[in-house]
């Protein structure tokens, strides 16, 4: 623990005064080194300026403007647009509380990226997110489907790769719409989540009770999508485990057109369909039990639920040391090989990653209200500012940075202290002249502005 001598800045030899009086601090592992407090106007979030200056650039800023707003007939110092943008750029920084408002208040960064002398308080946030309700998520879907507009009017997608599942938001309470989910073994929300598998994107969530199956409502919660990128004329295939295998849903994706890779619980049925490729698979490996060895193959199969037959590819694998198999079943309407076709599906790996950061990165399972209502707008927010954040990363960051997580560039492009300057007419921020990814900074800045966006 880093011990510290208190000093009154009147008399630095004076020890034993309270800390509130006190503004110079000196340590006692080096009397040379002196603290305090009293540097200025100075903020540790200087790369929110860089944040600003895109979402300016794509329209993210007006849109929120025109379109976002409560049932609320009050005249507010806050509008409902401003505590958006507020909760934004926190959630952006890390700052994912509603009580880290507080603390923001004066932060120079914050006030000049939001155009405002101070912060909306906590107070004044928590009553935001109360006056939202379900009117408030068909916002949501309007804004998310317009900003998509004109992310794709920058480049647009040659065909979409769907990537679906379900995840456990836990719950610590008396909360609407939690309870008990069996597969998770915990209480919580089991929202549903669908990603962009090539961008990262978030196309679509949806809170739901913590009771639900993953493919409960799975086809309606899908539709809205397939009409979409039909309409935009853009190609779709969709992924997903076992826990969407619903006749509904492979039906909903034949008639919107979309190719689906869906795996299937194994079970008797199945492996008898497969039973020549294993037996070949054991004639194989007799004289080598232990190297790994694996076939593929297909057949038609109609389950009793199923109206009719469809295509079903599997892979059954011998794995290293082991004598027992491994199957893998995988229902399709795609026209591939089946050894394609499984590396296709087993490519969904990376939505794990995606969950992940949205949930440490992001705070998407932050459901602390007792009202669902309240908890699955908080999630759409938090959803777009995941979005923003995605979407400058791949369009306007280095190359060498695009891959990164957000953590990582958390550290380097948004936590770079800063002092603000004012003038009459004009305020500098000046930035930690010892910044190690200045270049990545000024780079970044550059594609900002360099970018050609078609807004409405």
């Amino acid at each position: 623990m880093v011990k510290l001598r208190c000093l009154k800045s009147q008399n630095p030899r004076k020890e034993g005064l309270s800390m509130d009086i006190l503004n110079t601090f000196s340590f006692k592992s080096n009397r040379q080194i002196k603290i305090n407090f009293d540097g200025g106007d100075l903020s540790s979030d200087a790369g929110l300026l860089l944040i600003k200056e895109f979402a300016a650039k794509i329209g993210f800023i007006k849109l929120m403007k025109r379109k976002f707003k409560t049932n609320d007939t009050s005249v507010r110092f806050h509008k409902d647009d401003e505590n958006l943008m507020q909760m934004v750029y926190q959630i952006i920084s890390a700052y994912f509380k509603d009580d880290c408002a507080d603390e923001l208040t004066l932060d120079p960064v914050f006030n000049a990226i939001l155009e405002k002398n101070s912060l909306a308080s906590q107070p004044t946030l928590s009553r935001f997110f109360n006056r939202m309700e379900e009117n408030t998520l068909l916002q949501f879907d309007d804004i998310d489907k317009s900003l998509r507009d004109i992310i794709y009017s920058i480049k647009c997608p040659e065909h979409m790769l769907l990537d679906l599942d379900s995840t456990l938001f836990s719950t610590y309470g008396n909360q609407e719409g939690e309870g008990f989910n069996f597969h998770y073994q915990a209480h919580g929300y089991h929202p549903l989540l669908c990603y962009d598998g090539l961008t990262g994107d978030l196309l679509k969530a949806e809170l739901r009770d913590g009771t639900l199956h993953c493919s409960n409502d799975a086809d309606q919660f899908m539709e809205p999508l397939f009409q979409e990128y039909l309409e935009r004329g853009i190609k779709t295939y969709l992924r997903g485990d076992s826990g969407f295998s619903s006749p509904k849903l492979y039906k909903t994706c034949e008639m919107n057109g979309c190719s689906y890779a869906i795996r299937l619980k194994q079970n008797s049925s199945l492996i008898a369909l497969a039973s020549d490729k294993e037996e070949n698979l054991y004639e194989a490996t007799k004289g080598d039990q232990i190297s790994y060895a694996v076939t593929y193959g297909e057949f038609l199969y109609q389950a009793g639920s199923w109206d009719y037959p469809r295509r079903v590819v599997f892979k059954i694998e011998k794995p290293y040391g082991q004598l027992t198999h491994m199957y893998t079943f995988i229902v399709t309407n795609m026209d591939m090989g089946p050894y394609q076709i499984i590396q296709f599906y087993c490519g969904r790996g990376r939505m794990e990653n995606f969950i992940k950061e949205g949930k440490s990165g992001f705070d998407f399972a932050a459901v602390s209200s007792h009202s669902k209502a309240v908890n699955a707008n908080r999630m759409r927010l938090h959803m777009l500012a995941y979005n923003l954040f995605n979407w400058f990363r791949r369009l306007v960051l280095p190359a060498n940075m695009r891959k990164q997580q957000v953590d990582t560039i958390r550290l380097k492009l948004i936590k770079i202290a800063a002092r603000a300057v004012r003038s009459a007419r004009y305020i500098t921020f000046k930035l930690c002249s010892s910044c190690p990814y200045k270049k990545e900074f000024y780079k970044t800045l550059k594609n900002i502005q360099q970018l050609t966006v078609q807004l409405e």
